[in-house]
């Protein structure tokens, strides 16, 4: 004899139930047809086999509360001009729409986290020599963190100063392509530009580099110099400018 497998639909509860019934009819949720909604939920009340006293409670207080709904819908209403009397459905329509919000949620949720279970991350592989290098020097030892926030501030002030020379109309007309600023070039040009000199003022010479690029190249060529010990950098007094001397 062949096996015949029933699948009865599961219910997580009466909202759940309530909302299958709505959209398996097409029903407006705005404007639920409480008499047909009512006896198709009762119908299915009827033929639930799940004996579970504590599930069943909730399918009854559902029914009890739409059986109450019907009956006010169905009680002659008062006319009265001065205000709209309110609707018996409202509570339910707003406790669906809840239901139904945080139900596609929940799905999302699961769809992420099926996504989630085929990923796969590689492990780290970084050389233990390559991972525990660390810079022979830093700039910041180097000056103390006091110049070095003075040094960024003179950088972003020159940098904006670049950026409001673009002429916001012709710079529109067409791309111009430049060619592209090596730091290694440009270490050996400023290198080359300071070669045995002292005192040489740090907002100056990075003023002189014009362009946004060229000038973002040239700090971080300035504070290259500094690691290699080509030159270093000095504030005699506090406030006052930072000066730049060559070391060779």
């Amino acid at each position: 004899m062949d096996k015949i497998d029933v699948k009865l639909d599961v219910f997580e509860g009466p909202l759940d139930l309530l909302l299958h019934l709505i959209e398996k009819n097409k029903f407006n949720i705005f404007d639920i047809p409480i008499v047909e909604i009512t006896k198709q939920y009762l119908d299915y009340l009827d033929s639930m086999e799940e004996q579970n006293m504590d599930i069943m409670s909730e399918f009854l207080v559902m029914a009890a509360t739409l059986i109450s709904i019907k009956s006010k819908m169905l009680l002659p209403k008062e006319e009265t001009e001065e205000e709209e009397e309110d609707d018996p459905r409202a509570e339910l329509v707003k406790s669906l729409l809840e239901y139904k919000m945080y139900k596609y949620a929940s799905a999302e949720l699961k769809d992420m986290s099926l996504d989630a279970s085929g990923a796969y991350f590689k492990g780290e592989s970084i050389p233990k020599e390559v991972k525990n290098v660390k810079e022979e020097v830093d700039p910041a030892e180097l000056i103390g963190d006091l110049t070095m926030n003075k040094l960024n501030e003179i950088f972003k002030t020159l940098l904006k100063r670049e950026i409001d020379r673009v002429d916001p109309v012709r710079s529109k007309f067409g791309t111009i392509t430049r060619d592209e600023i090596k730091l290694e070039d440009k270490m050996l040009e400023i290198r080359n530009e300071i070669k045995g000199l002292r005192s040489i003022n740090f907002k100056t010479l990075l003023g002189s580099k014009r362009g946004k690029m060229n000038l973002i190249v040239s700090f971080l060529a300035i504070l290259e110099l500094m690691k290699s010990g080509v030159l270093t950098i000095r504030q005699d007094e506090m406030f006052g400018e930072i000066m730049i001397d060559s070391l060779e």
